[in-house]
């Protein structure tokens, strides 16, 4: 299938979603790949993780048509574009990656698949300031959107310092298909405000924010 989302979503900012339908080889034909590249691909002993991969690479050619190439300069492993021309933000999740490129703007996206082990984990990222619906057909997801916005607000603030539980709240908000949510970070220095977007898609959830 490839690439299934290719859009601006505003002024200097794409959103790209690609579905993983390919195998290895023909991943490997589709990208195009310099000497460190394939010395980093190598590096994963996993097929599945290698695949996941080259769908970033296939998936950002796509976006900026052009031999893009992803950097990571530093310890929390957060990607670059080695030319500098967009901030990028990646995610991939069982069939799918996304990335969100941001001209002057810090972005972040996150993409997951919607297993039944949410529940058992939400004492680890869920605070008393949240509101999580008793109900038990929206309570997976309610719990869902929340992990992915913790993790879009996670990296779209370069991955420094923040607790899931004690630095990230998400607003109360009721479960839609598709919706608006406010993320708050607060540590000792400020607090400021996010506006982010979720969708709700084919047992998926995917999250995005520009700031």
């Amino acid at each position: 299938m490839g690439l299934l989302v290719n859009r601006e979503i505003e002024e200097g900012c794409r959103l790209g979603l690609w579905e993983i339908t390919e195998d290895y080889e023909t991943l490997f034909q589709m990208t195009y790949l310099n000497d460190d590249d394939i010395l980093r691909l190598n590096k994963f002993k996993n097929l599945n993780r290698k695949i996941e991969s080259l769908s970033v690479r296939a998936l950002l050619q796509q976006m900026t048509k052009r031999d893009a190439r992803i950097v990571y300069k530093n310890q929390s492993h957060k990607p670059f574009l080695d030319d500098g021309s967009y901030n990028i933000s990646v995610s991939h999740s069982n069939r799918y990656t996304s990335i969100l490129l941001g001209k002057n703007k810090h972005v972040g996206v996150d993409l997951e698949y919607m297993s039944h082990e949410i529940e058992q984990l939400a004492h680890k990222f869920i605070n008393n300031r949240e509101v999580i619906t008793d109900h038990p057909a929206t309570r997976s997801e309610h719990l869902y959107i929340h992990w992915c916005a913790k993790e879009t607000l996670y990296k779209i603030c370069d991955k420094q310092n923040i607790n899931f539980q004690e630095n990230l709240t998400i607003m109360p908000f009721e479960v839609e298909q598709q919706g608006e949510i406010i993320g708050v970070i607060q540590n000792k220095s400020r607090i400021v405000e996010y506006k982010m977007r979720y969708i709700l898609e084919n047992n998926y959830v995917w999250v995005y924010c520009i700031k």
